[in-house]
């Protein structure tokens, strides 16, 4: 390969840095291989172990990807690069480990690239007795909620889809998921293009890794086995099910239910949907644009995620439930094994931990799922782009279930997504939290008012004058006067007057007098409360009296 071969090479399988990728240039490498913490090698090694694994590229220019080559190796090369890496990483996973070299034809440039391991359950990786996150551009010392989130981490030890079927061959395989296959391995694997066209089926199903050593796996089975094969995984049950709803229904309008090869059952389910157009008006725009009710990743990406994360031992159906021009609600059964979705989605490259780490590999490698980890986080973004409501995640039971909405639920919403583009995604999922009226923990809250995102107290906060004003919208800011309400010295002065130009006042007229003026965000009894609140006052200050009556008047 030569030094542009090289480059393009790295464009295509590592795009962009993240908490999974990293391109440094390490020219002195003797120095560099664990030096400075928190800037050697070592310290990178343990900061993207300590997330979900992924690559680190020596001897490339940061940002051009131009190959500068690795100009002082010392004494090292790989095998003594690897051992020194393995001594000073405490932890490492040593057996999924490695350093690959490219020595480009035409230079004789040297570029490493370093596969790292995600962790293992429960133990974080160590580098100059320090487990490193990674934090924009910088590494840190792990916080420790998330170290803490590691050493709680639920510990997957036996991984169903791995097991070999001893009765399975190759003629158990369906020849069009075979070709569809090689295609996908191909986008994902482009340089090997001309190699792959080499390979016989059970070479490239290995170097797929979707069997293991020539031998049929369950997860072969599941992604192209034939349909009248799927009695070889039995008792166990590899199959999904459509419905179709009217909202507010419970009966099906239709349905359908699909076998193995899921390979091509997630495109044969894919348009089963009724992704029909959907027009938005865009800021500072007249006219609407059109588009698909749903975004494709937003279908595949979920029903992907259930066949990966399926537990196929409770040998129950992965559904799929769309409701007509509304939303569409995908269920797994397995609990969910990261700490929380909040977590996930605040991520780059979120922490995960894989219940069948085989079948996932292999939908990786067939193009099924973009990144090992990162697709949570991009039905976010996909979604608030849209100005729709964020994904809603019921972990419940045992199971998971995913709520992808097809249009716009709240306007007030999609107004300040749309007046507020620069909005981070943390802050986006708090705010969409707001809107639903859910709950969110008290540091959120604080986190919110530091950022001028909301007023109100718990549990009735609302958007702040701030983000209300930024949206230049009109209704957006007749609701913020609705909810900020006015303050209690201005409803207790109307009490007072209402009571002086009347002589007197039940608490009924009181009632009839304020109801409507107060917060819509308050339930009638927080009303009553407050109004409660309110005459009280008046009381205590000695501003009115209650007569034999029971009716008020001015002391």
């Amino acid at each position: 390969m030569t030094e542009l071969e090289i480059k393009e090479y790295i464009c295509i399988r590592f795009p962009q840095e993240n908490e999974s990728c990293e391109w440094k240039e390490y020219k002195n490498l003797q120095n560099s291989l664990c030096g400075h913490e928190a800037d050697d090698v070592v310290s990178y090694v343990s900061a993207i172990s300590n997330m979900n694994g992924g690559s680190l590229i020596i001897g490339v220019k940061d940002l051009t990807l131009d190959v500068i080559g690795i100009q002082n190796l010392g004494s090292y090369n790989v095998d003594s690069a690897k051992a020194r890496i393995a001594e000073k990483c405490r932890n490492l996973p040593l057996e999924n480990f490695d350093i690959t070299e490219f020595k480009a034809d035409d230079s004789g440039r040297l570029v490493w690239i370093l596969t790292i391991p995600k962790h293992r359950a429960k133990l974080p990786v160590y580098a100059h007795n320090k487990a490193w996150q990674r934090t924009g551009d910088a590494l840190v010392e792990m916080r420790p909620d998330r170290l803490q989130s590691i050493l709680s981490e639920i510990e997957v030890t036996e991984d169903w889809s791995a097991a070999i079927v001893e009765d399975a061959t190759l003629d158990d395989l369906d020849s069009e998921a075979m070709e569809k296959a090689r295609k996908e391995y191909v986008k994902r694997n482009p340089l090997k293009k001309e190699e792959v066209k080499m390979w016989d089926d059970a070479k490239f199903l290995d170097k797929a890794k979707i069997t293991l050593r020539g031998k049929i796996t369950r997860a072969a089975l599941i992604l192209l086995g034939k349909e009248e094969a799927e009695f070889l995984l039995s008792p166990y049950v590899a199959k999904i099910r459509w419905s179709l709803r009217k909202v507010g229904e419970t009966l099906n309008k239709d349905y359908d239910i699909y076998s193995i090869p899921f390979l091509l059952s997630v495109d044969k389910l894919y348009n089963k949907v009724r992704n029909v157009k959907y027009r938005i008006v865009r800021p500072n725009s007249l006219f609407p644009d059109e588009m698909l009710r749903y975004d494709m990743f937003n279908i595949r990406e979920p029903l992907n995620n259930a066949i990966a994360h399926q537990d196929y031992t409770k040998c129950a159906r992965i559904d799929v439930v769309e409701y007509e021009d509304d939303r569409l609600i995908f269920q797994n059964y397995g609990s969910f094994l990261p700490t929380s979705i909040e977590d996930v989605v605040e991520e780059d490259c979120p922490q995960s931990i894989y219940r069948n780490r085989f079948l996932v590999e292999a939908m990786r490698n067939l193009n099924m799922i973009e990144t090992e980890g990162g697709g949570i986080r991009k039905l976010f973004l996909k979604q608030s782009e849209r100005y729709f409501p964020l994904p809603d995640y019921d972990l419940s039971g045992g199971k998971v279930k995913v709520t992808i909405e097809g249009n716009v639920k709240d306007e007030n919403f999609a107004k300040i997504l749309a007046a507020n583009p620069n909005l981070e995604l943390a802050d986006i999922v708090l705010l969409d939290k707001v809107q639903k009226r859910k709950p969110i923990a008290d540091e959120s809250i604080k986190h919110l008012r530091n950022k001028h995102f909301v007023e109100g107290r718990k549990p009735n906060l609302f958007l702040a004058y701030e983000v209300v004003t930024a949206s230049k919208n009109s209704d957006l800011k007749t609701q913020y006067v609705k909810n900020r309400s006015f303050d209690d010295d201005y409803f207790r002065k109307l009490i007072l007057n209402y009571i002086a130009k009347f002589g007197m006042a039940s608490r009924k007229e009181i009632n009839l007098l304020l109801k409507d003026k107060l917060s819509d965000l308050l339930s009638k009894d927080q009303k009553m409360n407050k109004i409660d609140n309110l005459i009280r006052k008046l009381r205590v200050d000695g501003k009115i009296v209650k007569t034999e009556n029971k009716q008020w008047k001015l002391a």
